[in-house]
């Protein structure tokens, strides 16, 4: 999903999204333990994913207080 896209969205929405990079992530770091993980970059790729839906759910949660 796009970062436009990620500011439209609702905050439960957002959960939900995080919730599966959430598993992604696991399902990543159990292929790189295992070494059949061929692209390594997409731990760090998932990570800022995560890192940056987090911020929005910050900001809007901000905002609705």
């Amino acid at each position: 999903m796009k970062l436009v896209k990620w500011h439209k969205t609702t905050i439960n929405n957002l959960h939900t999204e995080l919730v599966h990079l959430f598993r992604e992530q696991f399902s990543l770091k159990m292929q790189f333990s295992t070494g059949k993980l061929k692209k390594n970059h997409m731990l760090r790729v998932v990570r800022k994913k995560i890192a940056r839906i987090k911020t929005i759910i910050t900001l809007k949660s901000k905002d609705h207080v």
